[in-house]
């Protein structure tokens, strides 16, 4: 049999190069998405191609580490893992459809066959034992199997971008929870730095009072405002434990296991150059959620192409060979054995539409999945214009607020000095030092913010997908 069913398979695949349905053509962009970013005039970014590993341009080992290990154990980047492993099964199993279908079965009955209908000189109990190999293959005529394995391979490739796309928010969280213990610990230091002061404030103050020479509500005044500014370090504490927590989290770990280095940073890591941005085309190219979305596209036209095929016959091509014996000593004689060989039309006509809904819905979704690109890269270009954007200002009122701190400090010395020598009533010194203490706090928060401005940005830009 198979010298003629070979021979079939191979002229019925020289058939199969058409397909039914669109051809799918990558959709295009307006040409202002590729221009230069309008952040990219800013002096704390460059043109510079964008880094993939962009974490390592604050050079802190401990920081590198963590990132390595949110890699290795996050479990969000687990579940994105597991999915691309079930959609290379399904594209895997799209492609076995290209393949000859075989189907091997046999069978053994103990029978007994009623009187009046046994045959003369043959056992009524004997055994009845069959077995046969089926071989089926469809001539992809009008592209059924490959729309099926387009569509197949559009869903392995975005479930790929997903996952890319989670280990960039992984990584992004990362580095942010860890700025945030770092930057966490320094507004703790300036909120300490500021009770000290104040403490140093209120020995003044009372020896001022114990000789005559200051109010006892002088006292009270300052002491209010030292216990107010105190008052700050417990949530403070707070609010780094909770970065700490997150860190474990973000790392695979329990609060537990985190390591006692993680805990003792107190130093905020800082970027020595400019922030690589690229321009528009750059970041559409690595953005994975516009891979992703691309390739969803990809996927959906090509099963308006399997939708399509069924308006038209489906052919196969067939094959079996098999035996039936009765009893053992006949199974491979040569009068139960038997073979088949022959085509398999099957073709839903006139009546198609059931196939033209589906059809009409294929459709639907394509168009519904070009909408969801579009708005994809326009939330790509957005979300980058934005972060650049904050990050720039952050900048530019860290400055502002450095300078406003210097003279606040200024100013609270001198009024402290002008104090112990008699020149300045007490009111003045505490306005001085109140406004010197929300400066601080002011100065350390922008810098918090400056510095999530900063993830904000290299997460917009998409990086660090490469790395997995």
């Amino acid at each position: 049999m198979h010298k003629y069913l070979l021979p079939l398979m191979l002229g019925a695949s020289a058939l199969s190069a058409c397909a039914a349905g669109p051809d799918y053509v990558p959709p295009r962009t307006a040409a202002s998405a590729a221009a230069p970013f309008i952040g990219g005039a800013s002096p704390a970014v460059s043109t510079a191609a964008a880094q993939d590993r962009w974490w390592s341009l604050y050079r802190d080992p401990l920081l590198d580490r963590l990132v390595d290990d949110a890699l290795a154990a996050n479990t969000d980047i687990r579940v994105a893992v597991a999915r691309i492993e079930k959609a290379r099964s399904l594209l895997r199993g799209a492609k076995s459809d290209r393949l000859p279908q075989t189907n091997l079965g046999a069978s053994a009955n103990y029978t007994r066959t009623a009187a009046v209908r046994s045959l003369p000189g043959i056992d009524r109990e004997n055994w009845i034992l069959d077995g046969g190999l089926d071989v089926s293959y469809e001539v992809d005529l009008f592209g059924r199997v490959k729309r099926g394995v387009e569509a197949a391979r559009g869903d392995y490739q975005a479930a790929q971008a997903d996952a890319d796309g989670v280990r960039v928010a992984v990584i992004a969280d990362t580095v942010r929870a860890y700025l945030d213990v770092t930057t966490t610990a320094e507004r703790l230091a300036v909120a300490e730095q500021t009770v000290s002061l104040l403490d140093q404030s209120i020995r003044i103050t009372s020896a001022r009072f114990d000789v005559g020479r200051s109010d006892r509500l002088d006292v009270i005044r300052v002491t209010a405002l030292r216990d107010q500014q105190a008052a700050a370090i417990p949530a403070l504490q707070a609010d780094r434990d909770a970065a700490l927590f997150r860190l474990a989290t973000l790392t695979g770990r329990t609060p537990q296991d985190l390591p006692a280095d993680v805990g003792a940073s107190v130093k905020t890591p800082q970027l020595g150059q400019p922030i690589p941005v690229g321009d528009g085309q750059a970041l559409l190219a690595r953005r994975p959620d516009v891979r992703a979305a691309e390739r969803r596209l990809a996927a959906d036209t090509a099963r308006i192409g399997v939708a399509t095929a069924d308006l038209y016959p489906r052919i196969s091509l067939g094959g079996s060979v098999g035996t039936t014996a009765l009893g053992g000593s006949d199974l491979f004689g040569g009068g139960p054995f038997r073979w088949l060989l022959g085509p398999l039309i099957s073709w839903a006509f006139p009546n198609q539409e059931a196939i033209r809904s589906r059809i009409a819905g294929a459709k639907a979704d394509g168009a519904a999945s070009l909408a969801e690109f579009d708005g994809t890269v326009l939330n790509a270009l957005e979300e980058t214009e934005r972060a650049l954007s904050a990050y720039g200002h952050a900048l530019e009122r860290e400055q502002t607020l450095a300078q406003a701190r210097d003279a606040a400090a200024r100013a609270a010395r001198i009024s402290l000095a002008r104090q112990r020598e008699g020149r300045i009533d007490f009111l003045t010194v505490l306005d001085a030092q109140r406004t010197l203490a929300d400066a601080e706090a002011d100065l350390v928060a922008v810098r918090r913010s400056a510095a999530f401005a900063q993830v904000d940005v290299f997460r917009a830009l998409g990086g660090g997908w490469g790395q997995s």
